[in-house]
Order: structure tokens, then sequence, then C-alpha cells
């Protein structure tokens, strides 16, 4: 059965420990990284699961899963929904989108991020995020039977993205790299060999406020973990520890206008297209705000795998 690793404060010390219900058992080891847990704590997590849990999880002050430094890799338009109404047709896979985020960006999954000052049009994007076992150098062609070699394990991400930055300056990596702009967590679920093929039917859910913005299921990917693997090792080193985010499903904030209406506003001079872009962004209530109250979830239907449920609060 998968387990689930949260990694916590303990009297200012980065300590981590298994999630069993609402409690914790923690590990006996010091792993100061992610990477070092990935090498070295396996008999560690196995020993502290046979024990009841000593912590409750209301007590404890949950840290992000992911050390830095970390590579943050990311998939773009990756569900199908999200692919036609972006104006693209998931059946022709033309190509996978691969773009990256800043590691300053990692943020605990209960966390408050600040809004930039100058950021108006502020988005989410849950995503499922593939964190990797193994270091990767050159390419590899990775199977759904081999998967389990390079990937350790799941968790939650949001890929929190300022659009106003990138679409106009065409600047993804500034623009969805602030500080606390990708919540991962609450915990790392780290699968059995046999339980990888359960990464094909998970269940995302994001709400705002209580209302829900963003739900699809992972068996709506395009580019599945394994290719979208295969392909990355062609172009980028992998770390362990590092992270995949692998798309995130329709439901953004963001709306791109009709293929016939894009064509038209593409041709007006570029400073008037992007103005009358922003503007009419920002008339759309789904921008978050100060005060906004983010849940994201990942989960399998049947109760087995609990990738956790992140606490986001949004803030001037």
């Amino acid at each position: 059965m998968a387990t689930n690793l949260v990694r916590f404060d303990l009297g200012g010390t980065a300590r981590w420990g298994v999630v069993s219900g609402s409690g914790v058992s923690p590990l006996a080891g010091d792993y100061p990284t992610t990477a070092a847990l990935i090498e070295h704590g396996k008999a560690d997590w196995r020993a502290a699961q046979k024990q009841a849990p000593s912590l409750s999880l209301d007590s404890i002050k949950i840290l992000s899963p992911v050390t830095t430094p970390a590579r943050i890799y990311c998939q773009g338009a990756n569900y199908r929904q999200h692919m036609i109404e972006s104006g693209m047709d998931p059946d022709a896979k033309l190509f996978n989108m691969f773009f990256t985020k800043s590691d300053a960006s990692i943020a605990s999954a209960r966390n408050r991020v600040k809004r930039p000052r100058h950021v108006a049009l502020l988005d989410y994007e849950i995503e499922l995020a593939l964190i990797f076992r193994r270091a990767v150098e050159g390419p590899v062609a990775v199977t759904r039977e081999t998967l389990k070699d390079y990937v350790f394990a799941v968790a939650v991400g949001n890929d929190l993205s300022a659009r106003d930055v990138q679409l106009p300056q065409t600047q993804f990596f500034k623009g969805k790299s602030y500080r606390g702009f990708c919540p991962l967590g609450p915990w790392l679920t780290a699968l059995e060999d046999d339980e990888f093929g359960r990464l094909d039917d998970l269940e995302l859910e994001l709400t705002v406020n209580g209302a829900t913005r963003q739900r699809d299921s992972t068996r709506n990917l395009v580019f599945k973990p394994a290719e979208a693997i295969s392909e990355l090792s062609t172009f980028a080193n992998i770390a362990p520890g590092d992270v995949l985010l692998t798309g995130t499903p329709a439901g953004c904030a963001l709306r791109v206008p009709p293929p016939a209406v894009r064509r038209i506003v593409q041709l007006l001079p570029d400073r008037q297209f992007w103005t009358l872009f922003l503007k009419s962004q920002s008339r759309r209530p789904q921008y978050l705000r100060p005060g906004d109250q983010i849940r994201a979830r990942i989960f399998s239907a049947d109760g087995r795998l609990d990738l956790g449920e992140q606490q986001t609060e949004i803030v001037a």
C-alpha cells in the first residue's frame, strides 16, 4: 500500500514522518533533502509504518516535501478539455509543451501566498506532480512497466500563474515563478511497484472559496507520464527529488478567445491586441484576489490513494 511521507517542523528542525489517518509517526533518521530520503530512508519509513502515530496532523507545521535546490519541469495544455478550450486538437498530439518554474516558487501546501503588487490576473492550476527517483543524464525510453524505476512518488501541485506577466511578456518562467507560486504536498505519496498503473485513474479537484473550479481525471491526460519523461530526457537532466508537473485540467480563470476571434484580433498591432486581451480578462471574476481560499486535492475514487489536500490563502 502507498506510503504518505510528510515533512514537518519540529522545534525548528525539519523532520519526516509517515501519515496514517490523522496522525504522524516520525522517522528516526535525519534526511536533510528529499533526495536523501529517497536514497536512504526506505527502511526507516517501513519501520515507522508499524508504529502508532505519536503526533496529530493538526499539531504540526507542514513543510514542502520537495526541498531546494530542485528542478521543476512542467507540461502545458495536457488534458483533453483544456486543449480544446485553448483551441487545440488533443487527438493530433502535435507536440508536448514543456517549460520550467524556479524553485524559489516552492511552498508548503498549508500556506499564505502573496499576490505581487503588479499582478492583477493571478490564476490557479491543480496538477499531478511526479517526484523523480533517480538521476537521468541522457535519453531513456520509459514505459508503463518501467515508470516505477524513474518515479519515486506523486503529490498535489498548484502551478499558480501571473497571466498578465506570462502572456503579454511571453514570460512563462517569470510569470509562474514568483515566491509561493508552487505549493507542493501536503505530502509525498510513495507508490508500491504494483500501484503505478493507478496513476491513470486519479481524480483532481480544486475549489476557490468552496466553489469547484477544476474537476477532472488523469484518464484524460494526453501525454502520459512515461511518454513525457522519455521526451524530457532527450533535452534535460534529472536528479532525485526533481519534479514534473503534468499539466492542469480545464477550468482555469484564463479564457482564450475562440480560434475565429483570435485570427481577427491578432491582425491588430501588438500593443492594441494585448490591451484588449488584458481588458477582457480583467472582467473575469475567477481570477484570484486577496482573501481567496484555495483547496486542491488528488485521490483515487476508491480511496486507496490519497495525496492529501492543499489549503492556500491568497493575501495582498
